[in-house]
């Protein structure tokens, strides 16, 4: 039964893209060891990573988490989604996180960034997505039922 997991794997995903882009596009969830946020702020460090230009690449970036956030939360073109957040993921891994190595930054040393751990494991679970699709329990799952029925019932006509 992969429709309870697929549900969980999603829910998760849209929990954490949503506050990403929600942070990304208007600051939301600002504090210590993330930032202010908001598109000026990720605009300059977008910047300084070399994302130019960085208010129209910070704009991206928070629309494709947010939207894909939702987009996967609800289900609906799941795949699409998860290929556009693969897409962006690969992007910040090669500009920001894999000059910082592997692992995160446990330590909180203000002078180094965060390495692709975090990235890889939602780059991760976002590839399950791709592969496996939404699940039953999902906007796309209702709409490959419903035409899997039209698909029949057009059969059952066609053979009598």
């Amino acid at each position: 039964m992969t429709a309870p997991a697929l549900l969980v794997l999603r829910l998760v995903l849209a929990v954490v893209l949503v506050a990403h882009g929600a942070h990304t596009l208007f600051g939301t969830f600002g504090g210590p060891g993330v930032g202010p946020g908001g598109l000026r702020e990720t605009a300059t460090h977008f910047n300084a990573i070399g994302l130019n230009p960085g208010p129209l690449m910070a704009f991206l970036g928070g629309f494709i988490q947010l939207s894909a956030g939702v987009l996967i939360g609800s289900g609906l073109i799941t795949r699409w989604a998860s290929l556009a957040m693969l897409g962006y993921l690969g992007i910040v891994i090669w500009k920001e996180h894999a000059p910082w190595g592997f692992f995160l930054n446990w330590v909180g040393d203000q002078t180094r960034g965060n390495g692709m751990e975090y990235a890889v494991v939602m780059a991760g679970a976002l590839v399950c997505l791709l592969l496996a699709g939404a699940g039953d329990w999902s906007l796309d799952g209702r709409r490959s039922k419903s035409a899997a029925a039209r698909a029949a019932g057009r059969a059952r006509l066609r053979s009598r």
